[in-house]
């Protein structure tokens, strides 16, 4: 079967978006496994099914977001942004506010700035709760934040990354402590405004950015007491800006398309 996609990616978080209707009817983990392969397929950190607005529902569109590794995932912040560029690409909305229905609910973005396939946007992450990390040594580093970021977020305060955080971050994805895995943050304050982060995310292991991983671990620095909003997250492929009102946080971060073709899918007999 050839799988029709667009890639496309959120600073340097990249997603292949597809057509729900253009997808296989089965077989749906196994081709996400390989359509992401970065060797034998496509390559990339997840892959989107997006449905097209239908006349009694008032969003744009549906996504359903697959990990790398096949698994199922709420949300992504980095995907939702591509997937908002992808419906006004293809000219299911004009903006500038896009509506998507996502498997965290329904989340709402708004266009700052186009530039032909590069999209700038804005937003709404909803509200983050936080909740203090198990105490001992239960987990393999001491000072973890929990965060419910519309996914699960485990956010570790640290004072530099000169240690194996990979390793810590595969470890603490699979901890018994998350029956449904966990993403993985670790985060270094480095002003009152600023803190710089790294990140293992669940089904896709390191990533360049995470959309719910920066506003998990800017929601961590201020539960903690060592930042205030806004926020300026530094990621290996950027700064991402969070600003909160009343509690909800609103993610500024880019968009772009890069690439479109077909990936020729064979699934295993």
């Amino acid at each position: 079967m050839r799988i029709p996609f667009t890639k496309a990616h959120g600073a340097k978080n990249d997603f292949l978006l597809t057509w729900r209707n253009d997808a296989p009817r089965e077989n749906l983990p196994e081709a996400a496994r390989a359509i992401c392969d970065r060797h034998t397929g496509v390559g990339a950190d997840g892959w989107l099914l997006v449905a097209p607005p239908v006349p009694a529902e008032p969003v744009h569109g549906r996504i359903q977001l697959f990990n790398a590794d096949g698994s199922v995932a709420e949300i992504s912040g980095n995907g939702t942004r591509c997937a908002a560029a992808f419906l006004l690409d293809a000219g299911v909305t004009t903006g500038p506010e896009v509506l998507i229905a996502t498997g965290a609910g329904p989340k709402s973005l708004r266009l700052i700035q186009r530039r032909d396939a590069e999209f700038l946007f804005e937003m709404n992450m909803g509200e983050p709760v936080c909740s203090k990390g198990p105490d001992g040594d239960i987990l393999p580093l001491a000072d973890a934040t929990l965060i419910d970021a519309g996914n699960p977020q485990c956010a570790f305060l640290v004072a530099d990354f000169d240690f194996d955080w990979r390793a810590v971050g595969r470890r603490v994805e699979r901890h018994p402590l998350f029956p449904n895995r966990t993403n993985v943050s670790f985060f270094r304050p480095v002003d009152r405004h600023t803190i710089e982060v790294r990140f293992w995310e669940r089904g896709a292991g390191e990533t360049m950015s995470s959309g719910t991983g920066s506003t998990g671990a800017a929601a961590a620095a201020i539960y903690l007491g060592l930042a205030e909003a806004p926020i300026q997250v530094l990621t290996p492929a950027g700064p991402l800006d969070i600003r909160f009102e009343e509690g909800t946080a609103f993610l500024t971060g880019p968009a772009e398309i890069v690439a479109g073709g077909e990936y020729y899918f064979v699934a295993a007999p």
